[in-house]
């Protein structure tokens, strides 16, 4: 009977303890920009990026050229202060440092310089 009740009272500690916080940041969503030519340091070429963003601050790029995936990679981002951070783990693709601003237009995401880095869709 002891036995019981401690397992009853460690399944209730543990369900009560892990609740899971939920993300309700703007970002989350697709976002997509149309671009003459993107290259990296691989010289991959693309005339469209698409960002898909999660709620567990993760997510996958994809470029495209001619409407076909060419390249695809995830991505992990974080946000400090409105400006958000995205870096892509195993590749040679620099940091990206993005603020959101709303326009007429709808919502995009701009590269600390000023250059449009994507918008909502």
């Amino acid at each position: 009977m002891k036995y019981v009740l401690n397992c009853l009272v460690l399944l209730v500690l543990i369900t009560s303890c892990s609740k899971i916080e939920e993300n309700n940041d703007p970002i989350i969503g697709i976002w997509k920009h149309t671009v003459k030519t993107a290259t990296n340091t691989n010289k991959l070429v693309v005339d469209n990026e698409e960002w898909i963003f999660n709620d567990v601050y993760l997510g996958r790029f994809h470029g495209y050229k001619n409407g076909q995936v060419v390249y695809l990679t995830d991505f992990k981002w974080s946000v400090n202060n409105d400006i958000y951070m995205i870096s892509y783990p195993g590749t040679d693709f620099p940091f990206d440092f993005i603020e959101m601003k709303e326009t007429e237009d709808g919502t995009i995401l701009l590269r600390m310089e000023g250059k449009i880095f994507a918008a909502k869709q």
